[in-house]
């Protein structure tokens, strides 16, 4: 894990050119999301009937985005692997990628247990089962129950596609994930015929690029629009036992952050408040929007160009998506135990410890979707309603989008402190480019990447024809 940046291995990033000059403050993408955000609480607070009918700026927004997600993973999985010219190498690579976030997610499914269990935000509610209202969780059990009807082979039949477009029609990021390395296998046993196939898979992914740096500029209307809604249509479930649970959320969502990423961050030979820094206007999207994958292409974008290698980033951070599930990890875990707590169930520690291992195999995928954690922890609870009570779930309904936010968040971070880990980890972490990214954020900015790379590829003056 300790390789020096100096070893053959490293991928080097191409020298940034003369220095730009400084951005004024109001052309920076996350003023701009922090003007969203802020005006969407205050319309939420102040006219909240408003703010209630807001979301579809949001949703619009995340439509805007998920139009390329597809086609974006899949050009630059196929040529992240291709690219690497060896299965045996991307086999290894894909196998640590999966083993590093499984490992976090433990972690994190074991700090949501541990605090749940030490603050018990929901003992004070004193519920009876015989007597509680569970209707407004019908629609969240009745997917939750299709769901956890499917099991593990629904799971493995779930992975491949009805056919070769059907992924990128409905969506399914571990689809196109699956079929991104078919592909990928396929061109790199064609060995030198496969040249043209990547460079133009690799065309295709800089089209995306281009098409998300338009739409990225409509994310402060939807940050606006989400926080409206949010604010308009559940500000007054925050309080009482269901304001503490939140809180309570949170707060080990930041913990997680800092004791357990924070010292990988450290041991891989970098600050994660560095880290954060160079990553806020993604943070702050995400922050107004509840999903991480608004900020999928952008956040490639950067750490390619941190000094991460095109063929590690393509892997690791759509895998990431799928399998990275530090944030609904803490939220499935918290979630359990308190409607246990709600009903004054004491869950024994040999059931948790089930929970935990099952809820690690169940919530595979549901990484980065906004809303999904909560249909994943129902499928999970449904599992064990012999112990907790699956229409609790009724219980976190309202504050779910709060929650959201939180593990959107946390799962954003942890993929992209888990690419850099597996950069380093193979040998391939360009660490003095890093160091010089984290210690100067601008260097990585999606705009200033686009613009560099759109005059790379302009031919020279003098080489333009006479007229």
């Amino acid at each position: 894990m300790h390789t020096d940046s100096s070893t053959p291995n490293a991928v080097k990033a191409p020298t940034p050119g003369p220095a730009r000059e400084r951005k004024r403050l109001w052309h920076h993408l996350y003023v701009w999301v922090l003007i969203g955000i802020a005006a969407g609480i205050t319309i939420g607070l102040a006219a909240p009937e408003v703010g209630a009918q807001m979301k579809w700026l949001a949703d619009l927004f995340i439509k805007l985005v998920k139009v390329v997600i597809a086609p974006t993973i899949f050009a630059t999985v196929a040529v992240g692997i291709a690219g690497l010219g060896n299965l045996a190498k991307a086999g290894g690579l894909a196998l640590k990628t999966v083993l590093y976030f499984n490992i976090t997610t433990v972690f994190a499914l074991g700090i949501g247990l541990v605090v749940i269990n030490l603050l018990g935000p929901g003992r004070r509610l004193g519920l009876d089962l015989a007597t509680f209202n569970a209707s407004a969780a019908e629609g969240t059990l009745s997917s939750a129950g299709a769901a956890a009807g499917e099991g593990i082979t629904g799971f493995l039949l779930h992975l491949v596609p009805g056919s070769f477009f059907g992924a990128f029609v409905e969506g399914q990021l571990i689809q196109v994930l699956v079929m991104a390395i078919l592909v990928a296998c396929a061109i790199t046993m064609l060995g030198e015929r496969g040249k043209p196939a990547v460079a133009a898979l690799d065309t295709i992914a800089q089209v995306m690029f281009g098409v998300i740096k338009i739409v990225m500029w409509f994310a402060p209307l939807g940050a606006m629009g989400g926080m409206a809604f949010t604010i308009g249509e559940y500000g007054s479930a925050i309080l009482g036992s269901l304001g503490y649970f939140m809180l309570s959320f949170w707060v080990t969502c930041l913990l997680f952050l800092f004791l357990v990423l924070g010292p990988i961050c450290w041991w891989s030979g970098f600050s994660i408040f560095k880290y954060i820094r160079m990553i806020r206007d993604e943070l702050l999207i995400v922050l107004g929007t509840s999903s991480s994958e608004t900020v999928l292409p952008r956040m490639l974008a950067k750490l390619e160009a941190a000094g991460v290698p095109k063929s590690v980033v393509g892997l690791t951070i759509p895998t990431g998506y799928s399998f990275n599930l530090d944030g609904t990890a803490i939220y499935m875990t918290m979630g359990a135990i308190f409607i246990a707590q709600a009903f004054g169930i004491d869950v024994p520690l040999g059931t948790q410890i089930a929970l935990l291992v099952f809820m690690l195999i169940s919530s595979n995928g549901a990484a980065g979707v906004s809303g999904a954690g909560l249909v994943t922890l129902a499928a999970s609870l449904a599992a064990f309603e012999s112990v907790i009570p699956l229409a609790g779930i009724a219980l976190i309904v309202g504050i779910d989008r709060f929650m959201s936010e939180g593990r959107a968040l946390t799962n954003l971070t942890g993929n992209g402190i888990g690419t850099l880990v597996v950069a380093r980890w193979t040998g391939q972490l360009d660490r003095a480019r890093l160091a010089e990214v984290l210690d100067n954020p601008r260097l990585v900015d999606p705009d200033r990447l686009l613009a560099e790379a759109e005059a790379a590829a302009a031919p020279p003056v003098d080489a333009l024809p006479v007229r």
